[in-house]
Formats: C-alpha cells, structure tokens, sequence
C-alpha cells in the first residue's frame, strides 16, 4: 500500500506540474501571437520570434491555421523545444515561437526527482515492511512448530522458552502484541493442558499401585478355596484384574516416559516364534525373509504379543504372524477393525461391535502395543485386507543397512 502510494502521487504530482508548466508556456504564447495578430493588422513590424508562413511551423498546426483556427503545439526546433502559436491571417498562417526548453528541464528534473523519491521510499518501504514482516512471520512460524510439537506430546514445549517465561526486553511491549498474546495463549494452554494430564497419569498409577496389595491377596486366598466351578471364575476373575492392573502401569510408565529402552541385536525370526510359544496359542509362524534387528525385545515381545492376542481374543482363525524382513504383519481373518480404530489409533478402554480391535476386552492391549512400538521407534499400523478379510497390524522396525539380516 505504501509503494502504490508513492507511485500514485508522483504520477498526481507529474501530472499537475506538467500541466501547469504547459499551461504557462500556452499562455505566454498565445499572448504573443496576440501581439503579433495586433502589430500585422496595423500594419507594423512584427515582434521578434514572430511571422508569417515560418518554415520551421508545425505541418499540423499551419493546417490549423489556414483552416481559420488559433491553436498551439510543442514541437523541437533547431533541436531545441518550442512552444508554437499561430493563427490565420490573409489565408496564411501567423505564427510565433517560444523557448520551451526551460520549461522541458523542469519538467524532466521534476520527474528524475519523482523517481528518485519514489525508488528511495518504496526500498524503505519494503526493507522496514520485510523487517517487520520477517519478524513477525518468524515468531508465528515459532508458535506453529511449539504447537505441533505439542500435539505430538511433548508437552513440556513453550514459546517463550522454559516454564513459559517472556522473552526478557520485549515483555513490555507484550501486553500489546498480538502474537505475544497467541504465544502465551498457547503456552497456558500447554501448561494446564500439561498439569492435567500429568495428573491423571500420578492418578493412574497410584490406583493401580494401591490395587496390587489387594489383588495379590485376593489371589491367595483364592488358592485356598475348594475346587469347583465357582472357584474356578474367582480365579480367572482375579488373574484379569491382575492382567487390568498391570497394563494400567504399563500405560503409566510409558505416559510418564519414565521407562528406559535397551537395545540389543535379535533375530526377528527367533522373537516372534518365542511370542507365539508363550502366548499358548494356534498361531502360524511364517518367515519369509529373516532379519537382526537392534530394538529392546522385552518391548517388541510385549508388542507382537498384544498383537496376537487380540487377534485370537477378538477375531477369528487363522491367525498369522508373517516375518519379511524388518517388518512383522500379524492378521486374523474375522470382522476386521471397526472404523473408529482405523481413524483414530487404539483408544482406552473403548469397546466396539466386533471385529479385532472391539467386542469385549478392556481396549488395553492394542493401546500398550502402539505406546511400546513408539518407544523403540517402530511404527505399527491398523488395516483390514483385502482380499478374504480379517485385520491386519503391520509392525515396521528401525533397521539400518548395516544391520540387515
């Protein structure tokens, strides 16, 4: 807006100086063809610049003037600007002549100075506007990244460094700051976003501490009771609320990060099929192109673990577990994920119409195994295949090529 400005009114002020300039040299010219018209009608000499038929006359403005009209002209002569009056006389053209050229450098000084003025204001201009622009930009750019380091969990993140502090000389002028003001909107909001969800996960984990004193009691005493049918469902029963309390934990440790990840060199191969032997379940091993890789493989076991479990718990046979390389697929052939699970990852808890990620279950198993993939920095996925149906969960683990298998 500034630069349209500035070229806006150097064309206004061109325009206006440049019709006046022509104005004044019009009407000193036409003043002395008045002169001239008074001296030919009465017979005397002619005023200097002045005649009848010059040659040096404008083709247009002598057929002007022999049409029987006044009129005036810019025009060069002997390579100089002239200003030309003339008018009819006798079925001739009286003319006469004044310098323009002065008038012609003040015009031209005139538009270098525009110019000048114009390239001056508008690189200050753009410099000052890139300056400010640049700044506020980058502070934006800033908040942006703060707040999608946020949505992926790190909470601990602010824009104004940390515990939220300002940014020392310029918290002042903060107050009127409008992108101070979104910087530590977002800072609060991270800070009691922060505030709560840690203490839902100190909540979490001492109910789940204070429920293994308990349980582990009511798991003994359950020992005690006469075999029977009864007996038998407080024991499975209790063993669930154990499996409930454990995951609870685990949800806690890898909420709170507090676990430590140890890496080892391991065979793919050799972890699944040790999963699939401890999990007591009919489960086929294939292994199509075997791989070491470096990873924590309590973790991964935990992962492929809660994977084939919940393939067996909540779809249907056969169940798979493929090994191609650094990626492990583990698939069932019943109902297929639900909708909400393919859109939005594992959720707590939550209890859906079948398929291997709903029915009945507490919705823990596949939310640890999506939190124990992260940690060791594997990414699993949730689909459901294509052809004869069934879900699939897809387990793709870091793997250098140096360490190829």
């Amino acid at each position: 807006m500034c630069c349209s400005l500035a070229a806006v009114l150097g064309v206004l002020v061109h325009v206006g100086v440049t019709r006046q300039t022509v104005s004044a040299a019009r009407d000193k010219a036409l003043e002395q063809l008045h002169d001239a018209t008074r001296a030919y009608e009465a017979g005397e000499a002619l005023p200097p610049e002045s005649g009848l038929d010059p040659a040096a006359l404008p083709q247009s403005l002598r057929q002007l003037a022999l049409s029987g009209r006044r009129g005036t002209v810019v025009a060069e002569r002997d390579g100089r600007p002239t200003m030309w009056a003339a008018a009819p006389a006798d079925g001739r053209a009286l003319a006469t002549a004044v310098d323009y050229e002065q008038s012609a450098r003040t015009i031209t000084g005139l538009d270098n100075a525009i110019i000048g003025s114009s390239v001056l204001a508008i690189g200050g201009t753009l410099l000052v506007g890139g300056f400010a622009v640049r700044r506020v930009t980058r502070r934006l750019h800033q908040t942006a990244t703060v707040a999608r380091r946020i949505s992926r969990g790190e909470l601990d993140a602010r824009v104004g460094g940390a515990g939220g502090a300002g940014r020392g000389a310029s918290a002042r002028s903060a107050r009127l700051d409008e992108v101070a003001t979104v910087a530590r909107a977002l800072d609060t909001m991270a800070g009691t976003l922060q505030a709560k969800l840690v203490s839902e996960q100190r909540f979490t984990a001492d109910v789940a501490h204070e429920l293994r004193t308990p349980l582990t009691g009511l798991q003994a005493a359950s020992e005690l009771l006469p075999e029977g049918r009864a007996t038998d469902l407080v024991r499975e029963r209790v063993r669930t609320m154990r499996r409930l309390t454990e995951d609870l934990l685990e949800i806690s440790r890898l909420d709170s990060g507090s676990g430590v990840v140890e890496t080892d060199l391991h065979r793919l191969g050799r972890v699944a099929e040790r999963v699939v032997r401890a999990a007591g379940t009919d489960t086929e091993v294939v292994v199509v192109r075997d791989a070491h890789v470096e990873t924590d493989r309590r973790r991964l076991e935990r992962v492929l673990g809660n994977l084939v479990v919940n393939a067996h718990r909540h779809g249907r046979g056969p169940v798979v577990l493929t090994v191609a390389g650094p990626v492990v697929t583990v698939r069932d052939h019943g109902e297929g994920y639900p909708e909400y699970l393919l859109a939005h990852g594992p959720q707590r808890f939550r209890s859906g119409g079948g398929g291997s990620g709903g029915g009945k279950g507490h919705g823990l198993g596949l939310t640890i195994a999506a939190g124990q993939a992260e940690a060791i920095g594997a990414r699993l996925e949730f689909r459901n295949a294509g052809s004869g149906g069934g879900a699939e969960a897809v387990l793709t683990l870091p793997w250098p090529p140096a360490a190829g298998g």
